[in-house]
């Protein structure tokens, strides 16, 4: 019934409640899945290949399994299908829990596609057997059924019918994953939508820049606007206080004979001479620019007072 399996690669039967007493350290194992690792139906479905089959396992099972985050697989066998789903944590946990590392092994396999042909029941260890019911390979106590026999797990040809398992699948399961990517999705489009749409409005600042520099007539770089600020803001400072000297002076009141004679501006400077004025006129002028705070000289001779204020 069984050839001969290659003895340099051992395989091992994996349930809960098996031993590693003769795997060594390292050592190259296949492992064929107990029942009690996997859920397993045959079912006829609506479509001819596999790879369409696995689309439609997670809603075939949904409403079998106990919550858990579980993989899917099947494979063809006539006109039906033998659809699974697994655990890859309980699967990898039992395999610690031997002493197995996920690198020494070659293959993993379900015992539905390597028992199937088995009759009557066979003894696995000392307080299981396997028996096939309704095409369904299906793990028994002893003590339930005759054994027919005791099965030699080295002695089974090893089908082509392999289970891929996902190291870390157990973390997040696939709809939280398609969730999280959702997620990520839309805000990488709005992450986009705003980088836009701020390249957009840096394009128009930019171009509304080079308008006023160009309306203006304003420099190149902003080192040379800056300093042209600066030359112009001083020039305003000296024009406000210019205004406001000349108004201070004009509105100063003269007694009897004083007279405003001239005003001269020479640069940074306004001057303005006063004849006829006395002692008592020039302390007046005095007092009133330095209530002001403003920078002053004045000089009084025959008569005649100099008054020069800097702008």
């Amino acid at each position: 019934m069984f050839t001969k399996f290659n003895k340099k690669i051992k395989t091992i039967f994996l349930d809960p409640q098996s031993s590693n007493d003769s795997i060594s350290d390292g050592e190259k194992v296949n492992i064929i899945l107990s029942p009690s690792l996997y859920w397993v139906k045959k079912v006829s479905l609506p479509v001819k290949h596999v790879r369409d089959a696995k689309k439609l396992l997670r809603s075939i099972f949904e409403d079998s399994l106990p919550i858990g985050n579980y993989s899917y697989e099947a494979y063809k066998s006539g006109d039906s299908f033998y659809i699974f789903a697994y655990e890859d944590k309980l699967i990898l946990d039992t395999l610690q829990g031997i002493g197995i590392s996920l690198s020494d092994i070659v293959n993993v396999h379900f015992s539905q596609s390597e028992m199937q042909d088995i009759e009557g029941a066979v003894k696995i260890n000392e307080t299981q057997s396997i028996y096939v019911k309704d095409d369904i390979v299906v793990l028994l106590p002893c003590c339930w059924i005759e054994e027919s026999g005791k099965l030699s797990i080295e002695d089974i040809a090893l089908s082509e019918h392999r289970v891929a398992l996902q190291q870390y699948g157990h973390i997040v399961d696939n709809s939280s994953l398609f969730k999280i990517g959702a997620v990520l999705f839309v805000l990488f489009i709005l992450i986009s939508g705003e980088y836009l749409i701020t390249l957009h409005k840096i394009a128009q600042i930019e171009e509304s820049k080079n308008e006023l520099f160009i309306k203006y007539k304003l420099k190149s770089t902003m080192l040379q606007n800056s300093s042209m600020l600066k030359k112009y803001k001083n020039i305003h400072l000296r024009q406000n206080h210019l205004r406001d000297y000349i108004s201070l002076i004009l509105s100063f009141k003269l007694q009897g004979d004083e007279e405003l004679l001239k005003l001269t501006l020479r640069e940074t400077k306004l001057s303005a001479d006063f004849k006829g004025m006395t002692q008592n006129s020039v302390s007046r002028m005095k007092n009133s620019l330095q209530s002001k705070n403003i920078e002053h000289t004045i000089d009084l001779k025959d008569g005649i007072m100099h008054l020069e204020l800097r702008l």
